[in-house]
């Protein structure tokens, strides 16, 4: 017998305090390997204020104004009101970066050192990732994050096209789904909190919000007469970002993968380069779970990898399809043993839409100076796994392809 539950999931905006220093992390990261893409960055931010401070490790031949790439970052974000304190024009940067550590250089580094086993790059640190998908919408994400990153996706739309011009740029978005086993069936509550000017009212913020937002993104199909809207719940939201709320790298790692729905291994993705498998490998773990559900293998499916840090292998793959796979999982895992290729290099194990599509070469398995220049601020907000402009990411869910290699149709 089946069993019905209620799962939620939320989702901020890029000028929500904690995607503010992501986003800018990832803005020094992109500028590195813009010039050099052999760069080690693991790049902090913290703001309060109007004050940003940069810490952590750069080693890179790249050169550029550490104060200008922050400004961009803010300025892109929309802090440009004369109402809102943190500001792109006055606030204060400052800058506390070092080398990285020789130690760790020497295991991710590709050539033989004393101690190391291996003259191939190993992977930046130790730890454990996981992918995750499931066919509950197009894109293969859980139904209460993907409506809450498109309702905060559009939220950021109508403020940047200046469609409703009293918004702000922080804001947040939650999204509660009911659940009939691992069937999502309706909407449950929507809610939605978002910085405005001073000058306007609840009233019209509630009206406004709910049917230029949350009735346009939301299908009709999934709410009903029961289900419920909270829109600014507190009643006003003027002080907001940095303002109102300290930010720091790294503080959104739920938002930034399945919502809580599938598992986290616990490593922050924005300002590392593709060196630290936090990411890289958590990219892979999810291209591994979206092309086993896209060939039809399985309805859900979580990954987990294991890495040392100086050791190129993975030290285990796991597969489990909560029991909705069409073959054993077994079986699944040694398929993706021998489609994927693991082991750790620079770039390798980052999926190539995660690249700018105008640059370079376009194996990213090659050599690594020829690896596309990554663009991660743009996928920092709204869920890296589910860029907006790429639906089906990249996977066609008829065959169960990607549109770049062999995504286990032979299994």
């Amino acid at each position: 017998m089946s069993h019905r539950y209620i799962f939620s999931s939320e989702s901020v905006t890029e000028g929500h305090p904690d995607k503010v220093c992501d986003t800018i992390s990832d803005y020094i990261l992109d500028a590195c390997l813009e010039q050099d893409p052999l760069s080690r960055v693991a790049c902090e931010t913290l703001a309060k204020g109007n004050l940003v401070v940069l810490a952590g490790e750069i080693t890179s031949n790249a050169k550029f104004d550490f104060e200008e790439r922050v400004r961009d970052a803010i300025r892109g974000i929309g802090y440009v009101n004369g109402d809102c304190i943190f500001h792109a024009d006055t606030c204060r940067v400052i800058c506390e970066m070092s080398e990285q550590s020789r130690d760790i250089k020497q295991g991710v580094d590709s050539a033989a050192a004393e101690g190391k086993a291996t003259a191939e790059q190993g992977a930046g640190d130790q730890g454990l990732m996981f992918g995750f998908a499931c066919n509950e919408t197009p894109e293969l994400m859980p139904a209460p994050i993907s409506f809450a990153h498109k309702l905060g996706r559009e939220l950021t739309r109508l403020r940047k096209a200046g469609e409703i011009p009293w918004l702000r740029p922080d804001a947040k978005t939650q999204v509660s789904i009911e659940y009939d086993g691992f069937k999502p069936v309706r909407a449950t509550t929507v809610v939605v909190s978002s910085q405005h000017a001073a000058d306007v009212k609840q009233k019209e913020v509630r009206e406004t919000l709910l049917e230029l937002l949350i009735k346009k993104v939301m299908p009709p199909e999934w709410l009903d007469e029961k289900t419920t809207y909270l829109i600014n719940p507190t009643g006003r939201f003027v002080i907001g970002g940095p303002e109102g709320d300290a930010g720091i790298t790294g503080r959104k790692i739920i938002c930034d993968t399945y919502g809580g729905m599938g598992r986290h291994g616990g490593g922050a993705f924005s300002g590392k380069d593709p060196s630290k498998v936090d990411r890289s490998a958590a990219y892979m773990g999810r291209w591994v779970a979206k092309n086993v559900v896209a060939a039809k293998l399985a309805d859900r499916c979580e990954v987990q990898f294991a890495y040392a840090i100086g050791h190129p292998d993975p030290v285990s793959v796991s597969i489990d399809t909560f029991c909705t796979g069409k073959v054993d999982d077994e079986k699944i895992e040694r398929a993706v043993r021998e489609v994927f290729n693991l082991r750790h290099r620079l770039g390798r194990l980052w999926p190539e839409r995660n690249f700018d599509r105008g640059k370079g070469n376009a194996r990213i398995d090659g050599d690594p100076r020829k690896v596309r220049t990554p663009k991660t601020a743009r996928r920092c907000a709204y869920h890296g796994f589910a860029p907006h402009d790429d639906s089906d990411g990249g996977i066609d869910r008829n065959t169960g392809r990607s549109r770049r290699e062999c995504a286990l149709g032979f299994v």
